[in-house]
């Protein structure tokens, strides 16, 4: 396993868990409950999950903003003091490096969550010159509580109303008399919650929101339990559903790109590669009789009229939507919903091209809108 550690993996491990490396940590890839139960815990009460793993680096000082902004591609100036954003890095050559969210902890002091990309050489380069003090942060863990219940739960036990942060803005606050950040952030296409709180609290922040919300339908959730809530949402995984070899337009986050931003680390490639997309990221639900075992695994090829126009990151049958449903990069002249394709592997089906998220199209639920 990694070097890093979570203190809560003895909690992991009574709960039965297969421990897997991610970025460096034992993380419980499953437990002993059912990954589908799981993931219908978070989508009718909540589901809890350690996120750990995840990097955090603390950039401060008087030019922390600046250098920050030269950073990532997205337009800080929106990201004020209690908000938080989410953006890409890029390389040079205006591919992904990685995709972080960054909050603004103060005027002078932002803090970035990574995984594995490669967002530390490009902070070095960010910060260079500049006066900041960058700081990373292993004692800080993290938990997210996913799912319709969570910020009753939460704001039941807190001193703050939880219940009305705004998505995407964060708290410094307490739950269960417990100091922590509270981030209304989340990876499953649910109206969740990131809790930030030091080593030596969060294991009982992790035991106290598990007895709180046992009677609710709380539950443990697993990291393939997580990856199924962000497939049926279309929530990309990097470098599995985007890397530094697609652009942010091929990738469908140029939405997070600043318009008219001064200067950023890719600008100069990024600008010139959108409207050359040469694939773009899309769902198919295939036509797979679930009965012979999975029907998409991954990393099979899409055809359309015999041409390869296309290949999967990421596929799971949904029990929730029972569909077989696959995310995936599609030649533009492909990638219109309802275009029939083949998809070919180890399992061959024919597939429809659908219109991401799988679940709640609208993105209603992140907002409390549903």
């Amino acid at each position: 396993m990694g070097n890093r550690t979570s203190v809560l993996e003895s909690r992991h491990q009574a709960l039965g868990a297969t421990l897997a490396d991610w970025n460096d940590m034992a993380v419980a890839w499953t437990y002993s409950t059912d990954p589908d139960s799981e993931a219908d815990a978070a989508r009718t009460a909540a589901g809890l999950i350690d996120l750990s793993a995840l990097r955090r680096v603390h950039i401060k000082g008087p030019d922390a903003f600046a250098a920050v902004d030269y950073l990532l591609p997205r337009n800080m100036e929106v990201i004020y003091p209690g908000k938080s954003g989410y953006s890409t890095v890029l390389t040079d050559e205006g591919g992904v490096a990685d995709d972080v969210i960054v909050y603004r902890l103060a005027e002078d002091h932002f803090m970035i969550a990574y995984g594995t990309g490669e967002t530390v050489p490009a902070l070095i380069k960010a910060v260079a010159g500049k006066q900041v003090s960058v700081e990373y942060d292993d004692d800080t863990h993290i938990i997210a509580l996913q799912g319709p219940v969570a910020h009753t739960l939460l704001d039941a036990n807190s001193p703050d109303n939880i219940a009305e942060l705004k998505f995407f803005h964060q708290l410094e606050t307490s739950l269960f008399n417990k100091p922590c950040i509270v981030s209304r952030t989340g990876f499953t296409g649910e109206r969740g919650y990131e809790i930030f709180a030091s080593a030596d609290v969060i294991g009982e922040l992790w035991d106290a929101i598990l007895e709180a919300g046992t009677e609710q339908g709380v539950m443990p959730l697993s990291f393939v339990g997580l990856n199924i809530l962000r497939i049926e949402a279309a929530l990309l995984f990097h470098p599995f559903d985007v890397s530094e070899n697609q652009t942010p337009w091929e990738a469908g986050l140029g939405w997070s790109i600043g318009k008219d931003k001064k200067d950023y680390i890719g600008k100069n490639a990024c600008e010139a590669a959108q409207g050359k997309e040469r694939m773009l990221f899309s769902g198919i639900i295939a036509d797979a009789d679930v009965a012979v075992g999975e029907p998409i695994a991954g990393s099979e090829r899409i055809y359309k009229d015999g041409e390869m126009v296309g290949y999967v990151t990421a596929a799971l049958y949904s029990t929730r939507l029972q569909q077989s449903i696959a995310l995936c990069y599609l030649k533009p002249e492909a990638a219109q919903e309802g275009t029939q394709v083949e998809v070919k592997g180890a399992i061959n089906c024919p597939a429809t091209v659908s219109a991401l998220p799988f679940y709640d199209p609208e993105k209603l639920k992140p907002r409390g809108l549903a």
